[in-house]
């Protein structure tokens, strides 16, 4: 079992940056492979990026390639999202999620098995 927390979230003006972290808890945390999505209103659950294991692979939806970079540190439980250049259209309740398949960058938030609560980003134009 896996206990995720985020937070990080926050308003912010077009073209500045947030840090997003989540924090896990258990000791199986650098087993799995984690990774962020975000839901605006009205909207679907869309990826964000995705993390393997021991940070080797990174994958990024087309959106914010280039602006945003996911990271982890097993040592602290943690996995970062920096989000840089942001545009009104990030505005959305980000949530981190955790897949045993540590491997695994997965797009599709079907094949992750926990989920925090999600923090809220608003970006202002």
């Amino acid at each position: 079992q896996v206990q995720l927390v985020e937070s990080g979230g926050g308003l912010v003006q077009a073209g500045g940056s947030l840090r997003l972290s989540c924090a896990a808890s258990g000791r199986t945390f650098s087993s799995y492979a984690m990774g962020w999505f975000r839901q605006a209103p009205g909207k679907e659950r869309e990826f964000v990026a995705a993390i393997t294991w021991n940070g080797g692979t990174m994958n990024y939806a087309d959106s914010v390639k280039g602006r945003f970079t996911i990271s982890r540190d097993n040592a602290k439980n943690t996995v970062y999202l920096q989000m840089n250049s942001l545009k009104p259209e990030d505005t959305a309740v980000y949530y981190c999620a955790a897949s045993r398949a540590g491997g695994s960058t997965w797009s599709s938030h079907r094949l992750y098995d926990y989920w925090g609560q999600g923090t809220q980003v608003t970006v202002s134009s």
